[in-house]
């Protein structure tokens, strides 16, 4: 049987580099769709169902940042985001909002198909284990069956990626994790961006448990090496 080719919308307001990535991803057998504006890259996302967004964050009636929260509201394809800014609050916001990776322009387009491809290659779930779906941090319930993170009960609402950390370094409490072992079990061993996303995420994953980081509960960084679950000395 054929393999349906991967799915791709290009979102910029920029036609020549629109065009550029386009026919970068077409030649790597990409089926590719785009937009020049937030409110047709929704329209577009929703018909076409695509399994990467590459979304800038600069776009006109609708900026990237919202595009990539409504997107999340139905659609779980993976999102890189473009930004012409170096700001850090950019780029920590857009992932805040559920982007998976982020690249400054310029950028090499061989460079962004080769993030793009490492990502479809490694699965968007964790699957849960049969050593148990279940994993209990005094009031943090982590449900891997359900993907779902409850603290006293309540559940909290976390991006796949965040859940996926999460579930990695819950399933090894008391374990430090390096940036790279958490790169390889929640990206890929392929991956080729930049490590600091883990701290990015991680940052936010806090967030939303309300775990200091000063004072954590959960989630400790490990000085020198990465991060680990349990507060246990």
């Amino acid at each position: 049987m054929t393999q349906q080719p991967r799915r791709a919308l290009v979102v910029d307001d920029e036609p020549a580099l629109v065009e550029l990535v386009r026919g970068y991803l077409e030649h790597d057998g990409f089926e590719v769709r785009t937009a020049s504006d937030g409110p047709t890259a929704l329209d577009t996302a929703r018909r076409f169902v695509p399994d990467v967004t590459i979304l800038d964050l600069g776009l006109p009636l609708l900026d990237g940042i919202e595009v990539c929260r409504e997107l999340r509201r139905f659609s779980d394809c993976y999102v890189i985001m473009l930004t012409a800014r170096t700001d850090e609050v950019d780029t920590l916001v857009g992932l805040s909002v559920g982007a998976d990776d982020y690249l400054t322009k310029p950028f090499s387009p061989r460079e962004l198909v080769a993030r793009v491809k490492v990502m479809l290659r490694r699965p968007r779930q964790i699957p849960a284990t049969h050593a148990g779906t279940s994993l209990r941090f005094g009031p943090l319930e982590i449900d891997l069956a359900a993907r779902e993170a409850r603290i006293d009960g309540q559940i909290r609402e976390l991006t796949v990626t965040e859940f996926n950390l999460l579930a990695v370094l819950a399933r090894q409490p008391n374990v430090a994790l390096t940036r790279r072992q958490l790169v390889e079990a929640v990206w890929s061993d392929e991956w080729i961006g930049d490590e600091r996303l883990v701290d990015v995420h991680i940052g936010h994953l806090r967030r939303k448990l309300g775990d200091d980081a000063g004072a954590p509960r959960f989630v400790r960084t490990i000085r020198g090496v990465g991060y680990r679950m349990g507060t246990g000395e």
